[in-house]
């Protein structure tokens, strides 16, 4: 079981910014062999959430949620990431199925838009996400942006 919690970048103890920095690191920049400035302006944005997931005091599941304006006309998730153990045993479907509670919640009746990795399409169309462009690189790695509408 995963239990959630929703902060602010100043809200975060130097334990918690460590292990989001070490999960997206290793998923975005050492699996994904992609170096390239993973940290941004986005992260301390005074609107921003960063949404962790723990099972046993560890770091399974991260996404940053970033209010409507900053990435994209609507509210966007972001820097999706699941550690490599727990993938295949639905920790994504909860942590994706969190990011939207949590963004419907802080931002209620806002379309909420992702850049999607392209062999993602699939999995975010089962939350209602439809693919809104063409497929773009973004680091050497094929990307859709897509949205899912607000539920009002």
């Amino acid at each position: 079981m995963i239990s959630w919690k929703v902060l602010t970048f100043t809200q975060l103890n130097t334990h918690q910014l460590f292990e989001l920095m070490k999960l997206r690191v290793d998923v975005f920049v050492v699996e994904q062999t992609c170096p390239y400035p993973e940290l941004d302006e986005k992260d301390r944005h005074s609107d921003t959430r960063h949404l962790l997931g723990f099972t046993n005091d560890k770091l399974v599941a991260y996404a940053r949620l970033i209010p409507a304006g900053v990435s994209y006309p609507g509210v966007s998730i972001g820097r999706v990431a699941t550690h490599a153990d727990f993938r295949g045993n639905g920790a994504g479907i909860s942590l994706l199925t969190e990011a939207i509670k949590q963004c419907e919640n802080l931002w209620p009746n806002k379309d909420i838009e992702i850049g999607a990795q392209e062999y993602l399409l699939a999995f975010y169309r089962k939350f209602g996400f439809v693919q809104t462009s063409q497929m773009y690189l973004e680091d050497d790695i094929p990307h859709v942006d897509m949205k899912r509408k607000a539920v009002v």
